[in-house]
């Protein structure tokens, strides 16, 4: 028989934690966003009085300090502290990626370097637009997770919800909570909520890849942005009920066919025990919730909460910011400066004339483009063809989900065993599955 402390334990962190990471609210300007992006922005505002460009000398610092300390900790000093080799002490892949990082961003803070690295369009979009956010979320996800992590939410969602998602989509219940915070949310959140959990051992490889690769869905908000400067805001509801449908066709079907079919259903760590197995005798919710108070039982208080949270921060700040700059502004640069994806989308012209898209070579300009940036592809299209280009070029976009500028950039940045190869492959299989779909949309509205 637990007491009333032990269900206040449960529940009033895992309410909390469901308000500041799930739940959306509207800020000053009446748009729709959740408490930790509002909270982030408010922390960007406050650094902001210290002078326009500090939260880029921060971003900068913190980009170079890990490069440096790679450097030194992994080739000149070897140190016997945990954290400092779980930081620094990297293979040579990993530290150059670091190196690039600090090095575009230190070109962009200054402006020397290579047009191509320093453009608004490249360099300068991943180092002013986005990782000043992602510097500002990090800070608020590193000591917030454990609201949802520590306390039993997750362990009582997943045994309400494990007849559902393991049928479905292949996933433990659990999962629902972080396809939620991404849905909701923000897919950098999904993808640090997802990345924690397989590292505290709570899913596989394949588990870990498929919910990364699946749900990482970008935020309403962003998604109102995107139709706005494609003046479509009039189409709201039939482009996301489109991408909503399409993403849940892609979240059905990828997870049966290779290459996440054929990912290791292994634990990251050895002896692990976690099962969502429910005893006889035993209901959905009384075995969820006895569990969930078991957790919040065993956690730890506020100062153990925030000894782990700084570490979970540090990590992030240092593995991801530089690994998001690097690789962002490398494929934007692929995309600004090449004419690699004007190249491959060329094949599929006639194939769009014949359907009866207009503006098919615009279209086709765009379709794999958006692996650089969610974007870019928008940004190409512009508003002036029609409609149904618009459509079909804005709901792609955010359907195919794995971009490197962001999310792309932090899962790689992150614990989850996904490289850039077969995140392109997946990439292709979202697109092959979500354009049909899309463009038979678009076909019946215009």
């Amino acid at each position: 028989m637990y007491s009333v402390k032990n269900n206040l334990k449960f529940i009033l962190p895992s309410l909390i934690g469901i308000f500041i990471f799930i739940f959306p609210i509207k800020n000053e300007a009446g748009e729709i966003t959740v408490p930790v992006a509002y909270i982030a922005n408010k922390i960007l505002e406050f650094i902001g009085l210290f002078g326009e460009n500090a939260i880029s000398y921060i971003v900068a610092s913190i980009m170079v300090i890990s490069a440096l300390l790679s450097l030194l900790f992994t080739y000149v000093v070897k140190s016997d502290n945990a954290l400092l080799n779980q930081l620094f002490n990297q293979s040579i892949g990993w530290i150059i990626v670091r190196v690039l990082g600090a090095v575009f961003g230190v070109f962009v803070l200054f402006n020397i370097g290579p047009i191509q690295i320093t453009s608004e369009d490249t360099g300068g979009t991943v180092f002013y637009g986005l990782l000043p956010t992602l510097f500002a979320v990090f800070l608020i996800a590193g000591f917030l997770l454990p609201l949802l992590l520590n306390y039993g939410l997750l362990e009582f969602v997943g045994t309400l919800f494990r007849k559902f998602m393991r049928p479905v989509f292949t996933l433990p219940g659990r999962s629902t909570v972080d396809n939620l915070a991404s849905w909701v949310g923000d897919g950098t959140i999904g993808v640090l909520l997802t990345s924690k959990q397989y590292e505290a051992g709570f899913y596989t490889k394949r588990e870990a890849t498929v919910i990364a690769t699946m749900f990482s869905v970008v935020s309403i908000t962003f998604t109102i942005v995107i139709l706005d400067y494609l003046n479509m805001l009039n189409y709201f509801v039939p482009f996301y009920a489109t991408v909503i449908f399409s993403g849940i066709v892609c979240a059905v079907v990828l997870p049966r066919i290779p290459p996440l079919s054929k990912i290791d259903d292994t634990y990251y760590v050895e002896n692990n025990e976690y099962s969502e197995h429910i005893p006889e005798g035993e209901t959905s919710f009384s075995w969820g919730y006895k569990q969930a108070l078991e957790k919040a039982e065993a956690a730890d208080g506020a100062l153990g909460v925030v000894k782990d949270g700084y570490k979970t921060v540090l990590d992030m700040w240092i593995a991801v910011l530089p690994v998001v700059m690097a690789v962002g502004t490398l494929g934007t640069v692929l995309a600004e400066f090449t004419p690699i994806f004007s190249i491959i989308g060329a094949p599929f012209v006639p194939i769009l004339e014949t359907i009866g898209i207009p503006d098919a070579k615009a279209v086709s300009e765009t379709l794999f483009i958006g692996f650089t940036d969610m974007f870019l592809p928008t940004l190409v299209i512009g508003s002036e063809v029609s409609e149904m280009a618009r459509f079909i070029v804005g709901a792609l976009s955010i359907t195919q989900l794995l971009y490197l500028s962001e999310v792309g950039g932090v899962i790689l940045g992150s614990k989850i065993p996904l490289g850039v190869g077969k995140m392109f492959v997946i990439f292709l299989m979202r697109t092959a599955i979500s354009l049909p779909i899309i463009i038979s949309v678009a076909l019946l509205l215009f």
